[in-house]
């Protein structure tokens, strides 16, 4: 007789894909929600900035040569920007379900929170090659606000989750 108690082998378990994509939704909602305080972290006088730096992966430089308000560069940010969120809380969901990273919340707030960071890396080293843009935002406050993005997709997954069974 075999135990495999809290065994986390990959297994074929597919994620709940409504779960993970309101997750990355709601995490999205959570960065948003930080970004006053990253602003008074790194000292920076534009609020819009972030706003524009964003709607620039889709709007092209134009986007960042006004500051300020504008109507169509923040709609398009938050496109990008939930768009990104609920693709990446979908990624997150395939590697935390196979895994059974959702055994724990303790575990599966980790595996958010390296995740984060991962995706830190990846957007501020790796495509900051393309999106030369964003280098000036990188930096702890930034760092911490996509382990929090992480983190806060990890939960809200862990609480809408409806576990599936193995194939």
């Amino acid at each position: 007789m075999e135990l495999h108690l809290q065994s986390h082998h990959w297994q074929a378990r597919l994620p709940d894909w409504a779960a993970a994509a309101v997750a990355g939704f709601g995490a999205g909602g959570v960065l948003m929600l930080l970004e006053p305080i990253w602003l008074a972290a790194t000292g920076r006088d534009d609020p819009w900035l972030a706003t524009h730096m964003i709607a620039a992966l889709v709007m092209g430089w134009d986007a960042l040569q006004g500051s300020g308000y504008s109507l169509g560069v923040t709609v398009a940010a938050l496109l990008v920007h939930y768009s990104l969120g609920v693709a990446f809380g979908v990624v997150l969901a395939a590697i935390i379900a196979p895994f059974r990273l959702d055994s724990s919340m303790g575990l599966a707030l980790a595996a958010g929170a390296v995740f984060g960071l991962l995706l830190y890396a990846l957007n501020f080293y790796g495509m900051a090659a393309v999106y030369t843009w964003f280098v000036a935002l990188r930096g702890w406050p930034t760092a911490i606000a996509h382990v929090i993005f992480g983190m806060a997709a990890a939960f809200i997954y862990l609480k809408l989750e409806r576990p599936s069974r193995p194939r």
